[in-house]
């Protein structure tokens, strides 16, 4: 009797190194010498977002730079980053805020489903919740699901990490 092995399919990130990140770019807004006194400020918003205020475009193009490349810098997907749209703040300044992508959406869950379908592997995918539990009887027919959705990372606009494999 065969045993089934399977895998999930998430999408999360690191709070942490997300908390860490955000605490890097407040330090360098205090020693950039194109940003000192500017009232730059980098809100992390329990996880739910991250808030940019600052005088102008400009500066906010590069703070949000800084913050990508620290996010990068601690294995941090820039995928996460949803980017809503610039708004005048109190004072003349500008904001931006960054919604946290956590968690696959049920579109994008049926869409990796599909995929995995497509693929004629024996094997079977099933959503659950923000999650997708991928099982067949063949360790090799799982890893050629992992290995084509890594190839196809570019499709999906959420990073995937893959976990419980066993």
């Amino acid at each position: 009797m065969a045993k089934d092995c399977s895998f999930d399919i998430v999408s999360e990130f690191d709070k942490q190194e997300l908390v860490n990140a955000v605490d890097q770019v407040k330090r360098e807004l205090n020693t950039r010498f194109d940003l000192k006194g500017s009232n730059s400020d980098v809100i992390l918003d329990a996880d739910k977002s991250i808030t940019i205020t600052t005088n102008d475009e400009m500066k906010l193009k590069n703070i949000v730079d800084i913050l990508q490349s620290k996010m990068i810098k601690r294995n941090l997907s820039i995928k996460i980053l949803d980017a809503q749209n610039i708004e005048n703040a109190l004072g003349g300044n500008v904001r931006q805020v960054f919604n946290l992508k956590k968690g696959l959406t049920q579109e994008l869950a049926k869409k990796i489903t599909a995929d995995i379908k497509n693929t004629k592997l024996k094997v079977q995918a099933s959503i659950q919740g923000e999650q997708i539990r991928v099982s067949g009887k063949d360790k090799d027919d799982l890893q050629a699901v992992i290995k084509m959705l890594r190839e196809n990372a570019d499709s999906y606009n959420v990073p995937l990490q893959f976990q419980n494999y066993r």
